[in-house]
């Protein structure tokens, strides 16, 4: 916690006028800004030494304040309202005081009292501000980025500062002091905070209403947020302007949409980034790596993406090969690609401080590295000893920084693995690193460093490949990171707690704005074994994100290390996500349309179940799967919660109410899934050996039929995979309403987009689960059932099949 009682508070009004966007008021020394941003988002901001700063970092993608909302401006009784159609701001005069409710009266935000009345709204002391609200002792809190613990935060507190979790240097200032007993105290338990993502923007669950309002800080600066209190939460950022969006809600996918429309979407990413991914930090040749990508068709182990960490490199100096363990890199990167394989190379912010190296020369002479305050170049020490950084904030450095990926991409590389951009310097403080030139501290920008190289390097693969969609992937981020790069959860470790900490993490983040999130399969560091690995894997497979990651010295964690026995069912594992790819891919052009996260919390879909709020040994795939990984050794069964509706057991078929706990077994060979009932999920008939290339005859639409009256939707988009074109309309978009009356069901599909060239699709099979009719009606012609499917032919049209139960 942050002692802020000393903090300086602004406490009276001097005066309040109506602007074209809201509300100015003058609060003693400075400005208070209130701008109607959409009915039920407002933005509010108080000035530093009477000037306010637009924008305060690179989040937003929007000009927040482009469209016309009507409001209205009530005064009396010492209190100005702002009033929209779905909330009201209220400003209360002496003492000053700022609460936002909804039109209906219920709290959004409300300002926190002390012991004797006086309010929290605001205080500041030297560049640091902080704020109290009042919330109740039930109330759930989510989001925040990446944190360690249970995707509700209360209760506990947290640090937003981007951080090397494993770096000793970095992680000391936030262990000292802390008794060797207090898992906070090590870097590697399952409570350690910060991490290397932090997003200033928290949803505030109320209870017992279940209504969901959200705040976002558009702020860079290091903050904490302090949710362990009964009765109130604190809010303090250590430098920087306080500009606040605070979201009405109620629902939660609303409050996601919302915030994601400020700080963006994802963009849809190429198909083949949805396979599996090897990788492996490791000393390989290139015969080496062309060995291990047969190894995985030999074995018929599906796999897009051969990865290469830092060893591939001339010294670690970045954009360079090591010429003797890859003396013919587009040979191999060509050859790979052949057989279906991409290769993503990790790309490290730290060039060699070395004089000579064309790279560092280029980036002397063009003026484009971070600077100290006497003007000297920083140096930090990473992998390539003395290392110095490129200034991203300046756009001439992202320019040039952008175009080095591109020459990199030009020469056969799919992806970037941008890494240790927290900026993680070593022994070396970072405090000395400033930027723009020496203009900007580095407290401003520490938190933004891997959003703007992230974005430098998505710019730059466009210019080198403007037709096809970039993969990026990054360790660190922060508000809207999710615009450029997906995100792999940093170097967890190879224990159960860590595979089940990876649960709440990417559903954090997933809340946050980030849907393509993933955790290192098997663990990155330490030595995993048979079982955790498998378990691991039949998890992983059913994320966002998939790669099989481990540290140079483990044991093999490859999908053969153990065995025919492990291979047998990590091959089951993947073929299973490869099947269900159909499924996936369309979670992500949701996640690309709407903003909501392809692995889900329970609360996203059913926030008034107060048992739902809790639930983080659990997911949402989508929105009709619910997945439930095994997290402990030696386990033969685990509680399920099920949510409210129907659900199908995947394995067996049973179908179940939902609002209910119930007991799942868990033979080697599986982890329990559900489906939801009145879903349609569609999947390829079988696991292709990669992505490329693989353009089916027919795709199965799973329908799970609905036991109770009522309609469901779905939807199954098809493009190319790996151009914009289905922006443009190249593409089929298949939309779903299964309906259920009185015992009969209806499936109506429409149809939207003008195809693309390598659509080869002749024929869906509707494969039924909890119904066993005789014959559907296709279109008005019956047609039989044959062991549980009905084929019909289809190349991009509506249909609609009926059928009693």
């Amino acid at each position: 916690m942050i002692d802020t009682d000393h903090y300086e508070r602004l406490e009276r009004v001097r005066s309040v006028e109506t602007t074209e966007r809201g509300l100015l008021a003058e609060i003693e020394d400075e400005r208070l800004r209130v701008d109607v941003v959409r009915d039920d988002v407002v933005r509010i901001a108080i000035s530093r030494g009477g000037a306010f700063d637009d924008p305060p970092t690179h989040a937003l993608c929007v000009d927040p304040l482009a469209e016309p909302v009507a409001f209205d401006v009530e005064r009396d009784d010492g209190v100005a309202r702002l009033r929209t159609a779905a909330l009201v701001v209220s400003i209360g005069v002496d003492p000053f005081r700022l609460d936002v409710h909804r039109a209906d009266g219920s709290p959004v935000v409300e300002t926190a009292t002390d012991g004797e009345g006086r309010p929290w709204a605001y205080a500041r002391l030297n560049d640091a501000f902080t704020l109290r609200r009042r919330c109740r002792p039930e109330d759930a809190f989510y989001g925040l980025g990446e944190k360690t613990g249970g995707h509700n935060r209360r209760g506990r507190d947290f640090t937003l500062w981007n951080l090397d979790v494993l770096d000793p240097n970095d992680t000391a200032a936030f262990t000292a002091g802390l008794p060797r007993e207090d898992p906070r105290a090590d870097p590697t338990s399952i409570e350690f905070d910060p991490y290397y993502v932090s997003i200033p923007f928290v949803y505030h669950h109320a209870q017992p209403s279940g209504a969901v309002a959200a705040s976002f800080v558009d702020n860079g600066y290091r903050a904490t947020y302090e949710l362990s209190h009964a009765e109130e939460y604190r809010v303090h950022f250590a430098g920087g302007h306080y500009v606040e969006y605070v979201f009405a809600g109620p629902r939660m996918p609303d409050v996601l949409a919302a915030y994601t429309w400020l700080t963006g979407r994802p963009p849809v990413p190429p198909l083949w980034a949805l396979g599996y991914h090897q990788s492996r930090w490791f000393r390989y040749t290139q015969d080496a790596v062309e060995v291990l990508a047969r190894r995985h068709r030999e074995l018929a182990v599906p796999c897009d993406a051969m990865w290469l960490d830092i060893e591939y490199m001339d010294g670690y100096r970045v954009f360079t090969w090591d010429a003797d363990a890859f003396p013919d890199p587009r040979g191999m990167l060509d050859r790979l690609a052949e057989q279906g394989f991409r290769v993503v190379t990790i790309i490290d912010p730290g060039v060699k401080h070395e004089h000579g190296y064309p790279i560092f020369d280029d980036a002397l002479e063009r003026d484009v590295l971070c600077r100290t305050e006497s003007g000297e170049v920083y140096i930090g020490e990473v992998w390539p000893g003395a290392t110095a950084f490129p200034d991203f904030v300046e756009e001439e450095a992202r320019t040039w920084w952008g175009d080095l990926n591109a020459d990199h991409a030009r020469s056969g590389v799919a992806g970037i693995w941008n890494d240790m951009n927290e900026p993680a310097t070593g022994r070396i403080p970072t405090s000395a690193m400033r930027f723009g030139r020496g203009r900007f501290s580095h407290e401003r920008f520490h938190n933004q460093y891997a959003l703007l190289m992230a974005m430098a390097t998505r710019e730059g693969l466009l210019r080198a490949l403007p037709e096809r969609r970039p993969f990026i992937l990054t360790r660190a981020g922060s508000a809207g990171i999710q615009r450029y790069a997906a995100h792999w959860m940093g170097d967890n470790q190879s224990r159960w707690d860590h595979l089940w900490l990876s649960m709440p993490m990417a559903m954090g983040i997933g809340l946050s704005g980030q849907p393509f999130v993933g955790a290192d399969i098997g663990g990155f560091q330490g030595h995993s074994n048979a079982e955790l690995f498998l378990r691991w894997m039949q998890y992983g497979a059913l994320t966002p994100f998939c790669r099989n990651h481990s540290e140079i010295g483990n044991v093999d964690q490859y999908a053969w290390s153990w065995g025919d026995a492990v291979l047998d069912l990590v091959r089951e594992a993947l073929e299973l996500r490869y099947r269900l790819l159909p499924y996936l891919y369309t979670a992500f052009v949701s996640a690309h349309e709407t903003g909501a996260p392809v692995q889900r919390p329970l609360v996203f879909h059913d926030q008034d179940d107060p048992i739902a709020r809790d639930v983080d040994d659990e997911y949402l795939l989508g929105p009709d799967l619910l997945v439930a990984p095994v997290t402990a050794a030696g386990a033969t069964g685990r509680q399920v919660y099920l949510p409210a509706g129907e659900w199908f057991d995947w394995h067996t078929g049973e179908r179940t109410e939902g609002r209910r706990y119930v007991l799942a077994q868990t033979p080697m060979d599986r982890i329990p899934i559900y489906a939801r009932a009145g879903a349609v999920i569609p999947m390829w008939p079988s696991a292709p050996p990669s992505t490329d290339g693989h353009h089916p005859q027919s795709i199965e639409l799973h329908l799970f039929v609905p036991g109770a009256d009522g309609t469901h939707h779905g939807s199954l988009q098809e493009d190319d995979g790996l151009t914009f074109g289905a922006l443009d309309g190249a593409r089929y978009r298949t939309t779903f309403e299964i309906t259920r009356d009185a015992g009969r069901v209806t499936v109506r599909a429409a149809v939207g987009g003008d195809g693309y060239p390598e659509f080869a699709r002749e024929t869906f099979e509707l494969v039924l689960h909890g119904a066993a009719p005789q014959a559907v009606l296709v279109d008005g012609a019956e047609t039989p059932v044959r062991d549980g499917r009905v084929a019909f032919a289809n190349t991009g049209t509506g249909f609609t099949a009926e059928f009693e139960t």
